[in-house]
């Protein structure tokens, strides 16, 4: 089994067990030490070469991982400032974790990130598809939503920040 594999066999194994070990209530129960560390995103789309420049040419990440899958990448990891996201191809689930595959999950997903200067990133996505306008909303950010050139719709939202 190889790394993607692992990814979403192993998240599915632990998220299963943190369900059964979960208290059903919280009364009574002293605080801990959270169990949970990190979340990263698994996306799956068709290729992913079309997604790499987006998230390094446009914003900075680095590929920390890569999987090949014949003539092209079958799962790749990107990393910034702690932020990490990973592509895996439809045909890459398929071959390794097939059940999965067959349920199409995640197939509606989007990333909301938060940044420091909205702006900033908005500048650096000029000629992307904009999904969602520049917009201040109600609960206190500017943010923009847009269409990486895989299809993964991602909002960008800097709270705190004036128009």
């Amino acid at each position: 089994m190889n790394l993607p594999a692992l990814a979403v066999a192993g998240g599915l194994v632990a998220a299963t067990l943190a369900v059964m070990a979960a208290p059903t209530s919280l009364e009574g129960v002293p605080p801990a030490e959270p169990a949970m560390k990190k979340l990263t995103p698994i996306l799956v789309v068709e290729a992913i070469e079309p997604c790499l420049s987006f998230w390094t040419e446009r914003l900075g990440f680095t590929v920390t991982a890569q999987v090949p899958e014949g003539d092209r990448l079958g799962f790749v990891i990107l990393l910034r400032d702690g932020v990490e996201v990973m592509y895996q191809t439809r045909s890459g689930i398929a071959a390794d974790v097939p059940s999965v595959a067959a349920s199409e999950a995640g197939t509606r997903s989007l990333l909301f990130i938060e940044v420091a200067d909205v702006d900033d990133v908005a500048r650096r996505l000029e000629g992307v598809e904009v999904v969602v306008p520049m917009r201040t909303t109600f609960y206190g950010a500017r943010e923009v939503f847009v269409r990486a050139p895989c299809g993964t719709v991602v909002g960008f939202a800097q709270f705190g920040a004036t128009e």
